[in-house]
């Protein structure tokens, strides 16, 4: 290798070292990608109401700072008792649950009954892997400024870019070779429009699952509904594993009752998950969002082994990203183009205005 070629080697080892170290303070611009996207779709709606651009971002983060404030002040303080409250009543439960398991095993083998974990040693098992999810990936900038701080360069950051976003799309955009900038513009414009499909598809299964949530465990007589109901509509947020979660503390209270009850929670949560997925969803907003689900699940295990928590929450978006980049740039590309060239396809034609190959019927 030539020393140029060698030098090249060694500046992107580092520009990759570079971005792992940091990778905490990237996961925070891109969330703060997300919420600006989010602001500046609600902002552009005002602009066709009426209203000029400056009148319109205030306007929306007045909605946004507003509905957060009201959700802080009408919400937080009762879901806080309540929550308290559930903090004991799940562990009563998981042990209510153990002496039922009990009674049903002792009538087969006595001897299975000591197999049983109390809730006490589940505790034991899954604090160590609590414990390593929460703190993989955080590093000293986390641990310095902590979690408000974190919020509030989020809320920073998310201001700056809605201010006047076309100038950091730009400014990124000359980071790419010339011939590249008018294709890298289009795939911009895919991820814009996909991160707004995901973020109104979870704004409205947030919505959905919390009231039905909270409308089923009043008709079932769960106590702490309210609590429940906010646990389940946050934890929605992260698909798959979310609901999971979400559904083992009304179990755990619901079996203080009767194990009967405990499964009509079951079925209740199931009901809604499936109502909420197959059909507010799809029917309010026309088509579902193409996101594969297998291939979500493992971009939340990947994440989460990477940047922890926030990985986890966020791993819907980034999956929802990723995959417009591996689609446009890996497939229609590099992949597409090589192949036509390498086994005598037919000759590849450009897509009117975006500078890309396509064959055949196939649209861009």
């Amino acid at each position: 290798m030539q020393f140029a070629q060698w030098l090249g080697l060694i500046s992107l080892l580092l520009v990759v070292l570079t971005l792992w170290r940091i990778r905490q303070l990237l996961l925070l611009l891109f969330a703060a990608v997300v919420v600006a996207n989010g602001l500046n779709h609600l902002a552009t709606y005002f602009q066709r109401q009426g209203l000029k651009r400056g009148l319109a971002i205030a306007l929306a983060v007045g909605c946004f700072l507003g509905s957060l404030g009201l959700f802080i002040w009408r919400i937080i303080p009762p879901f806080l008792q309540e929550f308290q409250q559930l903090l004991t009543l799940v562990p009563q439960g998981i042990n209510e649950l153990n002496t039922w398991l009990g009674t049903m095993l002792a009538q087969f083998d006595p001897n299975l009954v000591a197999l049983l974990p109390t809730a006490q040693q589940l505790n034991q098992q899954f604090q160590p892997l609590l414990t390593q999810i929460a703190g993989r990936g955080v590093n000293l900038f986390y641990g310095t400024l902590g979690l408000p701080l974190s919020f509030l360069l989020l809320l920073v950051l998310s201001l700056m870019l809605l201010a006047d976003p076309q100038a950091y799309r730009r400014g990124f955009i000359r980071l790419f070779p010339a011939f590249y900038r008018q294709r890298l513009d289009y795939i911009l414009t895919c991820c814009e429009a996909q991160l707004e499909e995901w973020l109104v598809t979870m704004l409205l299964s947030l919505v959905s699952v919390s009231v039905l949530t909270f409308l089923g465990l009043l008709i079932l007589g769960i106590p702490l509904p309210l609590a429940l109901a906010l646990l389940a509509g946050l934890l929605s947020i992260i698909p798959n594993i979310g609901p999971l979660l979400s559904v083992i503390p009304p179990m755990a209270i619901a079996l203080l009752d009767t194990p009967g009850k405990a499964l009509a929670v079951l079925v209740v949560y199931v009901a809604i998950q499936q109502l909420e997925s197959h059909y507010i969803v799809p029917r309010l907003l026309g088509k579902p969002l193409a996101l594969l689900r297998g291939l979500l699940l493992l971009a939340q295990v990947f994440f989460a082994s990477i940047f922890g928590i926030l990985g986890l929450v966020l791993a819907a978006p980034l999956t929802v990203i990723t995959q417009v980049l591996f689609k446009e740039i890996l497939v229609r590309d590099i992949l597409d183009p090589w192949q036509g060239r390498r086994y005598g396809a037919a000759e590849p034609r450009l897509a009117p205005n975006n500078d890309y190959p396509i064959y055949g019927d196939e649209s861009p």
